[in-house]
């Protein structure tokens, strides 16, 4: 069970009503945490605007674990209604009782309450839309049939559009977890079968396809470098430089990241923010099975010249990968930093510093090297995340 509270507002008084709904998930705080954020005495919770201030930013929790639960991403929706309140705050800190008559005071509460009304409406709104489309994907993925409606295929067109803009991601990190949306991903496979084939034409260039490339890069604040393609359905974050590479329907490349040259982003791929892609990297896609998670490379981590990704693994913050590091879902991550080696597979530790490297392997016909990747060391904190990829490596004694 949750609670919101929704304030009917006048000029002399303000009343709460508490308007309880059961939803889907178990995870909501329940009504007793709700007092122990706002306060006991629910007759006096506005005696004091702070307390005001406490019940917004109480609903904006609510919100944010309700959207949470649901899967989808509630950053943008709450940074826009924090942006469109936080500058009236400062004035609600004083008694009521010495401002009650101050027509400025007056409006800025009914300017806070009101923000927090429409942001119900505009959060629920955001939800619903996402929950709908969802919908809609699954019955026309469950009966092919669907897809020649039209109303079915501009949902198709709709969602990656939205992927395109970044408003939506195949894969999005939720309480500190990585969560695949499939339904994205069937809409990415979806939208190959309603588009026609086309001829592209980029001055001297042709191409022939049935997706279109990405464009209005000035708009977005991306570098992009002749001949980087980005094709349509796949987002840039401002600040991000594409050298000549490729960058595949899907993929969510962050803010101030680097593709250098020849590096390919995969289908689907999340590239973090302020990450460095060497030349020659190959980050493999990943639209089916729909299980299967994309290749994860989170925030200021450096992948090495011709380092090959695939097969969903994951990258964790500021991890430095040698060159030529491949990393497969079957490949042996071993950490040689103690006295004994740790095995794992898929996952790249945070801050981990990762060189190839081979064990001994038998087989029928003898025993041969099978390559490996070796965490050699941690990344130290004193080091810059912009640090080149030789120092990172001469931090940990290795010649380069």
């Amino acid at each position: 069970m949750v609670f919101f509270a929704i304030l009917d507002v006048n000029l002399s008084s303000y009343r709460i009503i508490f308007i309880s709904g059961k939803f889907l998930s178990s995870s909501f705080i329940n009504f007793k945490t709700f007092f122990s954020i706002v306060g006991n005495d629910p007759s006096h919770l506005l005696d004091w605007p702070i307390t005001s201030v406490s019940i917004l930013f109480c609903n904006l929790y609510f919100f944010k674990k309700f959207i949470a639960s649901l899967g989808l991403n509630v950053v943008n929706p709450l940074a826009i209604i924090l942006r469109g309140s936080v500058w009236a705050m400062p004035n609600l800190f004083s008694p009521k009782s010495n401002a009650s008559n101050d027509p400025i005071y007056i409006f800025l509460q009914i300017y806070i309450f009101g923000v927090l009304n429409i942001s119900v409406i505009s959060v629920f709104g955001y939800i619903y839309e996402k929950l709908k489309m969802k919908a809609i994907i699954e019955s026309i993925w469950e009966d092919r049939s669907l897809i020649n409606i039209k109303e079915n295929q501009d949902c198709i067109k709709k969602i990656i559009k939205k992927l395109d803009e970044g408003d939506i991601r195949v894969a999005e990190k939720i309480n500190k977890g990585w969560v695949i949306n499939e339904w994205v991903k069937k809409a990415v496979i979806m939208y190959f079968q309603i588009q026609k084939m086309k001829t592209i034409e980029v001055g001297p260039f042709e191409f022939h396809d049935k997706i279109p490339l990405k464009n209005n890069y000035k708009q977005s604040g991306i570098r992009v470098v002749p001949h980087a393609i980005v094709r349509y359905g796949a987002f840039v974050s401002k600040g991000a430089i594409l050298m000549p590479s490729y960058t595949n329907i899907g993929s969510y490349v962050g803010n101030e990241t680097m593709i250098d040259t020849w590096a390919t982003v995969g289908s689907c791929a999340q590239i973090g923010s302020s990450v460095h892609i060497s030349g020659g990297v190959g980050v493999g896609g990943v639209l089916e099975p729909l299980q299967a998670s994309p290749v994860i490379i989170e925030d200021n981590a450096f992948i090495g010249s011709r380092c090959i990704i695939v097969e969903g693994v994951k990258v964790e913050e500021e991890a430095v990968l040698g060159a030529n590091v491949t990393l497969t879902a079957s490949t042996k991550i071993i950490d040689v930093t103690g006295t004994k080696p740790i095995e794992i597979k898929g996952i790249i530790p945070k801050r981990s510093v990762v060189i190839p490297g081979s064990y001994s392997k038998k087989f029928n016909a003898g025993n041969y090297q099978v390559q490996c990747a070796l965490i050699i060391g941690k990344r130290k904190e004193s080091t810059d995340k912009k640090t080149s990829l030789n120092n990172a490596l001469r931090e940990n004694n290795i010649s380069v």
